[in-house]
């Protein structure tokens, strides 16, 4: 898969959006979710010329908005001079070709802009083999209507992903390939379970960072960790998971780890590529929901985060809500809650709560101390290793000497023999 990074005349496009009475919420278009599709837009490199937002009983069959609104839009496009015509709905490929022959210029849906900007951000093997199998998903049923863009293979929105010959390939082909997409992310899988069995081994509790996309998780976890994640003011800046260790008290060491951003209307061919990344949340022993205090669109944010939360995270999974950049907004407008902390990631404050918080949400009390072991009780080395914190074994002439963070029932087996609480 090639994308190409050149230079290249901001495409000028025209959204449109259709509300139509049989839509369910997540299928239909509105004011705000026109808004977000213009920052989708600017965060893919282009420039929004103009909004059209069509309210119907239903869409229609051939062109989806009507003849005369797609008319309308074509008006708009030779008016504006601008290059393409992209829908906040997902179009299908019928929709698409009547579209670009009443209009004129490429049409694309919400979806293809969503998976551009994935193919500009995806850095590492892994988060490339998922962009480039979740195009193939969304190409492969629109092959018959993608003639007008097919021509386009370049640099513009829309285009960077697999190439025109790779698209006019049989479907067998096209199909062979997500197959062996499909198993190397399968050996990626396989790789992170490796590694998760290492820190489960070693009793290390994994804190999955979600959220909204452009909430502030980069920035919480570069100010937490110092792990150096480019921070900046854009959707979907994070695509590949970043892990990191954390200490959040003398008795608590835990795995952080970041995942990509949530929208709303995230194509479902996204999810699953992205199952690889996103099963950090089947694992984790907590979710670290961080909240845009500030953002208008909040509560509908936070839906949508709870909703792929109870889609991909285990069942009962303790959740953490940090409402951040809360510097932004007056107390009043942060709930109060024994699982909800107020921060600011940028100015690093509330960061004392936030520990105390993760600390509490991880259950029992935990203690660490020295143990000093008779050579008899050589087995429990073992069962610390796999159930507990162990920092240190010396083996002396008094017996096994271990240096460990163990919880309230392993404390309680081995009172007897704990020499210093640390």
């Amino acid at each position: 898969m090639e994308n190409n990074f050149e230079e290249h005349i901001p495409e000028r496009a025209v959204l449109v959006g259709l509300n139509a009475d049989c839509f369910t919420k997540a299928q239909t278009a509105t004011d705000e979710t026109l808004d977000e599709l213009e920052a989708l837009l600017e965060t893919a490199g282009g420039f929004c010329t103009g909004k059209i937002l069509q309210n119907r009983h239903t869409p229609d069959s051939h062109s989806f908005i009507g003849e005369g609104k797609a008319r309308e839009v074509r008006m708009l496009v030779e008016f504006t001079n601008s290059t393409m015509v992209v829908f906040d709905n997902e179009l299908s490929p019928g929709n698409i070709r009547a579209l670009e022959e009443i209009i004129g210029v490429t049409v694309l849906d919400r979806s293809a802009l969503i998976l551009d900007i994935f193919a500009q951000r995806a850095k590492t093997k892994e988060g490339r083999l998922q962009v480039e199998l979740a195009q193939y998903k969304y190409l492969l049923p629109r092959l018959s209507g993608m003639g007008a863009s097919l021509s386009r293979q370049g640099g513009g929105i829309g285009t960077r992903g697999p190439g025109e010959t790779k698209l006019e390939s049989d479907r067998r082909h096209i199909r062979e390939r997500i197959h062996r997409l499909e198993q190397e992310l399968e050996q990626v899988r396989q790789v992170r379970s490796v590694q998760r069995q290492h820190r489960m081994k070693n009793s290390v509790p994994v804190v999955a960072i979600v959220g909204y996309t452009n909430a502030g998780k980069s920035t919480l976890l570069n100010h937490l960790t110092g792990a150096g994640i480019p921070a900046n003011n854009r959707l979907f800046d994070t695509l590949d998971t970043t892990s990191r260790q954390l200490t959040v008290s003398d008795n608590l060491d835990v795995i952080l780890s970041d995942t990509v951003g949530f929208i709303a209307k995230l194509p479902h061919h996204l999810v699953d590529a992205f199952r690889a990344t996103l099963e950090e949340l089947e694992y984790a022993d907590l979710l670290l929901h961080v909240i845009d205090a500030s953002d208008p669109n909040r509560e509908e944010h936070i839906e949508v985060v709870d909703k792929l939360i109870a889609q991909l995270a285990k069942p009962g999974t303790p959740v953490i809500r940090a409402y951040n950049k809360a510097d932004l907004v007056s107390r009043e407008e942060i709930p109060v809650g024994r699982d909800v902390v107020a921060i600011s990631a940028r100015q690093g404050r509330g960061m004392e709560k936030l520990m105390e918080a993760i600390e509490d949400a991880l259950g029992a009390v935990l203690h660490h101390v020295v143990v000093t072991l008779p050579y008899s009780m050589g087995g429990m080395v073992e069962t610390l290793h796999n159930n507990a914190q162990v920092k240190s074994v010396d083996y002396t002439a008094g017996g096994i000497e271990i240096e460990t963070i163990v919880d309230d029932i392993l404390y309680g087996r081995l009172r007897d023999y704990v020499t210093k609480e640390l």
